[in-house]
């Protein structure tokens, strides 16, 4: 259940776009050693939120999403849990104490219960992929050309790490957390028995200088610098894929990959049996020491225009299928780039070592990178060894557990379905003509949605950056609000003046944009909240009644589990739904349009992808309707 938490595109030719012009630049040429280390020293710690501010924010949030009976029974057990030197203001002490001892109070917290500790597959439940703007290949070469330059612009955003010159990010002119940068390369998440491990390799006494490429199946080492510490050039890169290519036509290998895809109890057994083998040891050892992981997929499935970006969507989040491409990942890596010899192209990140953001930051400069023009006249490659393919020895259990693995997984892509929109009408522009956050006033939109669809409000998650604070991670912006409610039952009510209606959506769009600024400066519920549970679980022989009553169950069903992730790059996540009865959203603002995907399980007969984009698409248009229609109502 604690897992839910961490999970609560036009066609573009890019050879036709504009110069690159998202690159980031290093803040100096050479290496700054302690850089790192000094910037994060000067970052506040995460403070733990006053128990009275907490209680009365949870009972407000719970206020459109609880009968009256419910909320007024909750109301009682708050009382009781703040009671002068009761189980509340024991627990409250407790975490202000541990928040006093360490650097983050939440943080490794956080990673168990939301990541490690949490049991279903990473494919589909947990690990979001990245649609890109398609890319058209005439032939193989284009595919690995383009393979070769992303490996290059992933190389050079990662120089900027080893030196320590990644430019520090701000927001309202503090400076954030970077940690999450320097856990995405060279990092990979092991199975466990009960619990999982994520481990990272690039500070290791022999950091890793090689990626893995896998294509048909089949898995590679491909050492990508030089003996002299340089990285290869897009020519070298080139033609090693090429050789891993020429190497790989056959198919008919087994594919080991897919056990990656298991869930966690099953693949921690498989990880066992397989590995008592010293050369499948040393294969996956190998895989998991890598930097990332390029997948050089088969073409998917041909379907209509309209359609790729939703077929594009599920071939990045979890590859269409055992007979297609889900058996040519690794899913505990956590950096996978896809290149289809179609030219869908994109990402699937393991999301236990960092949020999108930071992911997104590494997309942009990456794809900005590609679209560098290439020097003519490049001198004569040098030899190089030929990429070392892994091998593995395969015993009729793990032949079994393979079977087994592509039999789930099958199961699972017949289950998830998702559709990717492109909302052309407007984007970012719209909103902020009217004064108001593009990101609040899509919130709205999706909370008006779902009202239409179901005359009720749910809980709902957006996820809200802590990296203001040192290792800060996520908490939950509430975007169901007392606020938001009264707008959404107001907005189709015939009886209602229009002026009545605008009010009611800037007051609920302030409302959420004010929510955002209490989650980012640590002052929302949800973490604190999982804090005084986890400080229970440590402290009591039994949780307190407040974390078991029907209220904290509710509130913690997220049916609409949201994430806006703004990228320079016109592309769009995607992630699963974090219960079997709701919904992921994800959406990318542009200026002048909006990417969205909209997930769902096919296996509810409650929900419906297609319905909630489709009613979505008209909550937007109808709420820049109702703005332009009564102007003399704006302030």
């Amino acid at each position: 259940m604690l897992g839910i938490f961490a999970r609560t595109m036009a066609k573009d030719i890019w050879h036709k776009a504009k110069p690159c012009g998202h690159l980031v630049k290093p803040v100096a040429p050479t290496h700054i050693p302690g850089r790192y280390l000094s910037h994060q020293e000067g970052l506040p710690n995460l403070p733990v939120p006053p128990l009275q501010q907490t209680c009365e924010r949870y009972l407000a949030a719970l206020d459109p999403i609880v009968d009256k009976k419910e909320l007024a029974h909750t109301q009682q057990l708050l009382a009781e849990f703040q009671r002068s030197g009761g189980v509340g203001e024991r627990l409250q002490k407790a975490l202000e104490s541990r928040a006093h001892k360490t650097e983050n109070w939440l943080s490794d917290w956080w990673l168990n219960t939301a990541y490690l500790d949490y049991r279903m597959p990473v494919a589909i439940h947990s690990s979001p992929g990245v649609v890109l703007p398609r890319l058209e290949f005439s032939d193989r070469q284009g595919q690995l050309r383009f393979a070769a330059k992303l490996i290059a612009g992933v190389l050079d955003f990662k120089t900027m790490i080893d030196n320590e010159t990644l430019p520090v990010e701000y927001l309202g002119g503090k400076p954030l957390c970077m940690n999450q940068y320097y856990q995405v390369l060279s990092s990979c998440r092991i199975p466990g028995l009960k619990r999982d491990t994520v481990v990272n390799y690039s500070r290791s006494s022999s950091p890793p200088t090689h990626i893995t490429v896998v294509h048909n199946c089949q898995f590679f080492v491909l050492d990508v610098y030089n003996s002299d510490g340089t990285p290869l050039t897009v020519d070298q890169l080139y033609m090693q894929l090429e050789k891993i290519w020429n190497s790989s036509l056959q198919n008919n290998e087994d594919p080991v990959g897919i056990l990656t895809s298991n869930h966690r109890n099953t693949w921690g057994k498989a990880y066992n049996n397989l590995t008592k083998d010293k050369t499948n040891k040393g294969s996956v050892q190998d895989i998991q020491r890598s930097i990332f992981t390029v997948c050089l997929d088969a073409p998917m499935p041909h379907v209509s225009e309209e359609l790729y970006h939703s077929q594009a969507a599920v071939q990045m989040l979890h590859g269409g299928g055992s007979h297609l491409n889900s058996s040519n990942r690794w899913f505990d890596k956590t950096l996978q780039f896809i290149i289809g010899e179609d030219g869908s192209c994109g990402v699937i990140y393991e999301h236990a070592p960092a949020e999108g953001p930071p992911i997104v930051s590494l997309i942009d400069h990456v794809v900005a990178y590609t679209k560098k023009p290439e020097i003519a006249g490049s001198p004569v490659v040098p030899f190089l060894p030929t990429p070392r393919k892994l091998h593995f020895n395969i015993t009729p259990e793990i032949q079994k557990d393979i079977e087994d693995a592509k039999r789930n997984m099958n199961i699972m892509v017949q289950d998830v379905d998702v559709k990717v929109i492109v909302f052309s009408h407007f984007g970012k522009n719209v909103p902020k003509t009217h004064k108001m956050s593009p990101d609040a006033f899509i919130q709205m939109g999706l909370q008006l949605a779902y009202y239409r669809m179901y005359q009720r409000c749910c809980a709902t998650y957006e996820s809200a950056s802590l990296r203001m604070f040192k290792l800060g991670r996520t908490d939950t912006i509430r975007s169901s609000s007392v606020d938001s409610a009264n707008f959404v039952k107001c907005m189709d009510d015939p009886a209602k003046q229009s002026t009545e209606k605008v009010a009611l959506l800037e007051k609920a769009v302030k409302a959420h944009r004010a929510y955002t600024d209490m989650a980012i400066s640590g002052q929302a519920i949800d973490r604190h909240l999982l804090g005084l549970k986890l400080q229970a679980i440590e402290d009591l022989t039994s949780l307190p009644e407040v974390f078991t009553d029907t209220s904290y169950t509710v509130a913690n069903h997220y049916k609409l589990s949201t994430s806006q992730v703004p990228a320079k790059t016109d592309c769009v996540m995607c992630f699963g739904p974090v219960v079997p009865d709701g919904y992921g959203v994800c959406y990318n603002p542009m200026a002048e349009h909006i990417n969205f995907a909209v997930s769902a399980f096919n296996s509810c007969n409650e929900t419906n992808t297609a319905r909630l984009a489709q009613t979505l698409e008209g909550a937007l248009l109808d709420m820049r309707s109702l703005l332009e229609s009564t102007p003399k109502a704006r302030l």
